[in-house]
């Protein structure tokens, strides 16, 4: 199952000593805290979305580690020319009291990105602080989907998503976390801010055969340049 959920953007500006030792590790040499911009990013959560599916907690925990080291791009555009800044930490985070949709207590994944204070860069700088570049959507996989009511996988039982069984509405539950793709600046957001986009894939699948699969030749073309890049 690949995920694509919409996420927020806050600046924050210069990293500190401990914040800047993460962007190091990840770095070809040593930067300075002058070198460098960061912001945060709330990644994915564990409320309903509007498709009727839901992280369990378990799967955003794991996930964090995954997320580390993944560059963003430009409106999901698979080039190295358009990576744009990196996430170097990341991490769960309690809603201080928040509900989810159930009743569950609320939790989501932060990120926290890196890009380098360059002239190329100063423009997306001031879209962040000044609001402007405000959505990102991240794409992972995870291994199942769960009925909330049974625990059976959903595609075989006899629930449907959004029904109500027994005074509990029946949701997907996204559970054991496989692979972080990519996030992107996107500058129209697939849904609002509680919204998230989902698209099926077969377990096991590789980015080659999805594109194909697709039948998009600018698909097959951005993979192409992948492939030319990684050479």
């Amino acid at each position: 199952m690949e995920i694509c959920k919409e996420a927020a953007v806050k600046g924050i500006g210069t990293p500190d000593r401990e914040e800047l030792a993460l962007i190091n590790a990840l770095a070809r040499r040593e930067l300075g805290e002058d070198e460098v911009y960061t912001f945060a990013l709330r990644l994915c959560d564990n409320d309903i979305d509007r498709d009727g599916e839901r992280f369990d907690d378990g799967t955003l925990d794991a996930l964090a580690p995954m997320f580390v080291g993944v560059s963003g791009v430009f409106d999901h555009q698979w080039s190295a020319r358009g990576q744009t800044a990196r996430i170097y930490r990341a991490g769960g985070v309690e809603g201080e009291g928040v509900l989810t949709a159930d009743g569950r207590p609320y939790r989501y994944l932060k990120g926290w990105a890196y890009l380098m204070r360059t002239a190329e860069n100063a423009a997306l700088i001031a879209e962040i602080d000044g609001g402007i570049k405000r959505e990102v959507s991240v794409g992972c996989a995870v291994d199942r989907v769960i009925c909330s009511v049974c625990g059976q996988e959903l595609d075989g039982c006899p629930h449907e998503k959004g029904e109500e069984y027994g005074g509990q509405v029946c949701c997907g539950v996204l559970t054991g976390a496989k692979d972080v793709y990519e996030w992107s600046f996107v500058a129209v957001p697939a849904q609002r801010s509680a919204g998230v986009v989902r698209k099926s894939m077969q377990k096991g699948a590789t980015l080659k055969a999805l594109v194909e699969r697709s039948g998009e030749e600018s698909l097959r073309e951005e993979l192409r340049q992948l492939e030319q890049e990684a050479a």
